[in-house]
């Protein structure tokens, strides 16, 4: 069966560089930092009380009065999926839009709905006066669902949950559907609204997240001597996948190609990454292979790179096994210094730094740079400080998630 090709036509994101494609991609590129006190509740009890909020971010007047009844991570959903629609310039009314599919990743979903309904019964008189709505704030696939409800979408439809990997999958399954001809298209990524009395709480008990109260902008240190944890972050990114003789016909903007991907498991730990990179190794030679790519073809990698002590250095160690010394001439970076860790929605957002990277021939860089490790490779390009311009011809984008998931795409111009 020859499989058909897929390219990129539309991308969009909520996210705390941003509350748009241009803004996001603006901040990546001029290294700012999302990081900031938390506002989203009273943090003053945590030992960690500061994550990368999505800013100035009101669903009611951006989605109307029903917001109201989802959960933020649904917001964020809807958002950056009609901003990549739009973007795209699919004509849906005159689409068959039953070939048109969504698929969608979250780590977590509604966790503030949880919270919020279970506390009020907890501290209530014992009565079940749980909203109607409960149920459906909550479902990681209530996201894809708004999505093709509001869009007439009624191609394949639902949600992939594999931790910090969720929306990586998404869009590897995505590329499977549409290459396999099931559908024409695809609206995909992910969205995740973690930052919560529980969501902060609970990673913060791990001993997961930064405790860099005093500096917190530059609490994000991927691959530095001082790293001590990652930054929380929150929001959404979308990407428009469409079947390339359509794109082609149409007339679209075409972006790039997704070219290929790729799932593995580490089968180690429930947390921790395999100390010597074993599932983060074979999930980027899978996509290489799918890719029908080497390694002397790949010009960039957005990494994991969570700033944490164990799993930068343990996805450095992977690259090494699978790019050899084609490692040396990769730029290397990761987008997570100033985003914060979005977790299910991270790999839709670093994938979008990938396509823009390829059509922009700007490399993001790794801010909050001060000190070497000594334990990391120091002949590497981890693109520290400064963005780098260089014309990519294809891109990695890597994501780990809790569980051993891991989920790697490629994309490569056009």
């Amino acid at each position: 069966m020859e499989l058909k090709r897929v390219v990129v036509t539309g991308l969009g994101a909520v996210t705390p560089l941003g509350n748009n494609l241009a803004e996001t991609w603006q901040g990546l590129v001029s290294g700012v930092s999302g990081a900031a006190p938390i506002t989203h509740f009273d943090a003053t009890k945590f030992k960690t009380r500061f994550a990368c909020e999505v800013k100035n971010f009101d669903g009611t007047q951006l989605i109307g009065k029903e917001a109201r009844k989802m959960d933020l991570f649904a917001q964020y959903a809807i958002v950056a999926s009609e901003e990549a629609i739009k973007d795209s310039k699919l004509d849906l009314p005159n689409e068959d839009r039953n070939r048109i599919g969504v698929v969608w990743g979250t780590g977590i979903g509604g966790i503030k709905t949880y919270f919020d309904e279970a506390k009020d019964f907890v501290l209530g008189d014992g009565t079940p006066r749980f909203s109607p709505f409960f149920i459906p704030k909550i479902i990681a696939d209530i996201a894809p669902g708004y999505i093709s409800i509001r869009n007439g979408l009624g191609g394949p439809n639902f949600g992939t949950v594999s931790a910090c990997a969720s929306s990586t999958s998404a869009l590897v399954v995505a590329f499977d559907l549409i290459r396999l001809g099931r559908a024409t298209a695809v609206v995909s990524g992910g969205s995740e609204a973690p930052i919560t009395v529980s969501g902060v709480g609970g990673f913060t008990s791990m001993k997961a997240l930064s405790s860099r109260n005093d500096d917190p902008q530059t609490a994000s240190r991927p691959f530095d001597k001082d790293r001590d944890g990652f930054v929380i972050g929150e929001g959404g990114a979308s990407l428009v996948l469409e079947e390339y003789e359509h794109a082609v016909k149409r007339g679209a903007h075409i972006y790039c190609e997704l070219a290929g991907g790729g799932h593995s498991g580490d089968a180690y730990h429930i947390t921790a990454p395999h100390p010597e990179g074993d599932g983060a190794a074979r999930v980027m030679a899978e996509a290489l292979r799918d890719a029908n790519l080497t390694p002397a073809d790949i010009d960039y990698i957005n990494v994991h790179g969570t700033s944490t002590p164990l799993g930068d250095k343990g996805e450095l160690i992977a690259i090494g096994k699978v790019f050899g010394d084609d490692a040396y001439r990769l730029n290397i970076s990761s987008t997570k210094s100033m985003t914060g860790h979005l977790l299910g929605a991270t790999g839709a957002l670093e994938a979008i730094a990938c396509v823009k990277t390829i059509e922009q021939g700007i490399v993001p860089p790794t801010i909050n740079h001060f000190t070497d490790d000594p334990e990391i490779d120091s002949k590497l390009n981890l693109t520290f400080n400064e963005a780098q311009t260089r014309k990519v011809r294809a891109a990695m984008s890597n994501t780990f998630g809790f569980g051993g998931h891991n989920g790697t795409v490629v994309f490569k111009a056009i």
